[in-house]
């Protein structure tokens, strides 16, 4: 299934894809796609629905975050080789983990508004994974079986706040809008294997971005097992995996930033597509 969220932002309400591609609403069954239902029985239950039989909503109707009652939003940085040699940093021998604001999570088509005085706004496409069931300290062969679904998101970054502000990236990585997703959360039922995805991300019709997940240097079920080392994943949580090479900071010899009426465009198959208008 292609769980989502739609209506006007702080009144979204639960709706699916269904396979012609229209969005359906489903909040006559559900409040909202809150951690309890990425559970798999859940899952399960729900695939029975005859989606035929669900109001429909009106094309162009703003899509929100597919899920709601997020508790933690984790990122893994340089985990593309490229992109890492594009930003000058050693391969990592393992994943480099960091933490954006809940308050940056922004759904797929809002916004994205620069910080005042921003003169390095930059783009980062993303696969992005949500947990169904609690992971703690689980094995790489069993990692998968914890994750509800998979998205497309935008690592968007401020990199003075990150690299300037005291080396600690989530300064230029938590302001408000700097965390769009969706504009669904694909089910895993439908997407077993996240390493093959094809990503590519455009500013202005440019193409900057294009690479797909299986370069990523550290797999999900990798990611997966080693955050559950240390922390413990919950129902809802978003982790996004890290971006290929392309960033605007890594173009050479005069890095490319973002400034206000530039268009970010990202599509990732299965995922979708999102469209940012920088304000």
């Amino acid at each position: 299934m292609k769980l989502l969220r739609h209506g006007p932002m702080g009144q979204e309400k639960p709706g699916v894809l269904d396979a012609q591609g229209q969005v359906r609403d489903l909040s006559l069954l559900v409040s909202d796609w809150t951690p309890e239902w990425l559970a798999p029985e859940r899952l399960a239950a729900l695939r029975a629905i005859d989606l035929t039989q669900m109001p429909t909503v009106a094309p162009g109707t703003r899509l929100g975050v597919p899920v709601a009652g997020i508790r933690q939003f984790v990122a893994i940085g340089l985990n593309y080789r490229k992109h890492a040699q594009e930003a000058g940093l050693e391969i990592p021998k393992e994943p480099v983990v960091f933490t954006k604001a809940l308050t940056s999570l922004a759904g797929p088509d809002d916004e994205v508004k620069l910080p005042p005085g921003s003169e390095a706004g930059d783009w980062e496409i993303e696969l992005g994974f949500v947990i169904g069931t609690t992971a703690r300290s689980v094995a790489v062969a069993d990692a998968l079986s914890h994750v509800a679904g998979y998205c497309l998101a935008n690592d968007v970054s401020e990199r003075d706040w990150q690299i300037k502000r005291g080396g600690q990236w989530g300064k230029g990585k938590s302001f408000d809008g700097f965390g769009p997703i969706g504009p669904w959360l694909v089910t895993t039922d439908e997407l077993p294997d996240p390493q093959g995805i094809p990503l590519e991300l455009s500013v202005n019709g440019e193409v900057r971005q294009r690479s797909n997940t299986s370069d990523m240097i550290f797999p999900v079920a990798e990611i997966v097992a080693h955050l559950s080392q240390f922390m413990t994943l919950l129902p809802g949580d978003v982790v996004i995996t890290g971006t290929p090479e392309g960033v605007g900071l890594g173009i050479k010899p005069t890095p490319v930033f973002l400034r206000r009426g530039d268009v970010m465009t990202l599509s990732a198959g299965p995922l979708g597509t999102q469209r940012q208008q920088v304000v």
